[in-house]
């Protein structure tokens, strides 16, 4: 669980396969004494149905709870060797405050607003 450091990023795959990407910063538990507190950054990724839920509706700043398995990839570009390790998310919820999270957009009749009371369960 952690907070969105910019909006993600969609890309279409050759295959038309969605692949988002975005960066997770999570507060580190330990601090020493007279410092402020320090984040980690990690590189996430996910593919398909999952990718077009992240794209549209999450956005820079807002607080995400992922699972999902570690991935290492390597490539050569320009005579030179890459290697990046990723978390691959498969499963993402929202979490953190309500308002934050709000999803309602007025001009996008696909989500109507309901209140809690309304709902039968």
């Amino acid at each position: 669980m952690g907070r969105l450091i910019k909006d993600p990023t969609l890309a279409i795959t050759p295959n038309e396969m969605a692949v988002t990407r975005f960066t997770l910063a999570i507060n580190n538990r330990y601090k020493k004494q007279g410092e402020n507190a320090q984040a980690d950054l990690f590189n996430i990724v996910c593919y398909k149905k999952t990718a077009d839920f992240v794209k549209k509706y999450f956005k820079k700043g807002q607080l995400i709870c992922l699972s999902g398995f570690l991935q290492n990839r390597s490539w050569e570009y320009g005579g030179h060797k890459h290697q990046v390790t990723e978390v691959v998310a498969n499963e993402v919820h929202f979490t953190g405050d309500k308002r934050e999270n709000d999803i309602y957009d007025s001009s996008n009749d696909d989500f109507l607003p309901v209140n809690d009371d309304q709902l039968p369960f």
